[in-house]
């Protein structure tokens, strides 16, 4: 994006309703100040953030008192999971608040930064001359903070691994699964992602798939044991052993290994009424028992709490996949399914409780 089109507000806007607002009204500064940087003293580049009530709210009341404890801009999973990791009490040290701000908590994003400009994490910039969209453009919001693997497995990215139906087919949009209510929900107290009311499900759209009535035999045969992803999702990104720290200038950087792609059936590691199934596709995130060395040496005493193989949900589906093409395509086929032989040692006590045990296999099959 060039320089201009990032702070180039277009005349236009200003004929419309948000357009008519004085500019001082949502982004502060002196109003009558003459000089430029006089007049930028106390500017506030998004007002939508972190409390979108005293902007967007004073004409949106019904969607602020809530977004402003959505995930997307508080990110609270974060620190309930790493929390966990560091001690049974779930807590942070003080050491490492600065270092959840500066890698784990500033991906967040806000009313503006998802309707009016492009997200800081991205590098910011207006979608459109300040207009605002009722609808973010998924290619320049949504995908630019999940691109690396929603992104990639969605748009058919990754080689050998086809895109997913719903958009080279449909071109569906993010929104036609992930509403509003979802996205501004209030979410401050829930475990994670999942745990948001009003997610998508499959059955949304396709309520004939968990039918009793179902013509489809396998649907019936899978109802609430196994996830839809199972049968219909594609091999997927994985990343492992994320390190962050701080370089001789003192600017902040991360480290993974590469990633890699593979399709992994795990044991559900995290039962619901909307997640009922004993199988689910699983995916390997990056933390590591060094995660935070650089600011606090073995600070992940209690690392091996909580899995580092999560439940996941591939935006990368297709109606036939390698392992539907017969019953025996995925109960014969051993590889399909995580076991703890293949689990990198550091891992396997934590990851005991979603490892699926070789003995249960061959029981698939029947």
């Amino acid at each position: 994006m060039e320089r201009h089109e990032r702070v180039f507000v277009d005349s236009e806007f200003l004929t419309t309703t948000h357009g008519q607002i004085p500019c001082e009204d949502c982004h502060g500064g002196n109003k009558d100040a003459l000089d430029f940087k006089k007049a930028h003293q106390g500017i506030t580049a998004d007002p939508t953030f972190p409390d979108p009530g005293k902007t967007c709210g004073t004409c949106h009341p019904e969607i602020t008192r809530h977004n402003r404890n959505s995930l997307h801009i508080t990110l609270a999973s974060y620190k309930r999971i790493i929390g966990l990791r560091i001690n049974k009490e779930g807590g942070l040290p003080e050491k490492l608040g600065p270092a959840m701000e500066e890698h784990c908590l500033c991906c967040h994003a806000s009313c503006g930064q998802c309707h009016v400009s492009r997200p800081q994490s991205a590098g910011g910039g207006l979608l459109d001359g300040h207009f605002f969209q009722r609808r973010p453009p998924m290619e320049t919001t949504c995908v630019a903070c999940h691109g690396s693997r929603i992104g990639d497995e969605y748009f058919g990215n990754n080689k050998g691994v086809s895109g997913d139906i719903h958009f080279t087919k449909k071109r569906m949009h993010c929104v036609s699964c992930h509403v509003g209510d979802e996205m501004h929900g209030e979410a401050e107290t829930v475990s994670g992602r999942y745990a948001v009311k009003n997610g998508p499900r499959c059955a949304n759209c396709h309520p004939d798939a968990i039918s009793d009535q179902s013509k489809i035999t396998a649907h019936k045969i899978h109802k609430n044991r196994v996830s839809c992803y199972v049968c219909h999702a594609q091999p997927y990104k994985n990343c492992y052993s994320c390190h962050v720290g701080r370089d001789s200038k003192g600017l902040a950087y991360y480290q993974v290994e590469s990633s890699k792609l593979a399709f992994k059936i795990g044991l559900n590691p995290q039962k619901d009424a909307a997640h009922p199934y004993n199988y689910v596709t699983v995916r390997h995130i990056p933390s590591s028992p060094g995660l935070f060395a650089f600011y606090l040496p073995r600070a992940m005493e209690n690392f091996d709490s909580i899995p580092t193989w999560k439940m996941a949900t591939p935006h990368n589906i297709q109606r036939k996949t390698s392992q539907n093409q017969s019953c025996n395509a995925c109960h014969g086929n051993p590889s399909h399914f995580l076991t703890l032989s293949e689990i990198e040692e550091k891992g396997k006590k934590a990851n005991e409780s979603v490892a699926v045990p070789f003995n249960l296999i061959p029981e698939l099959r029947k």
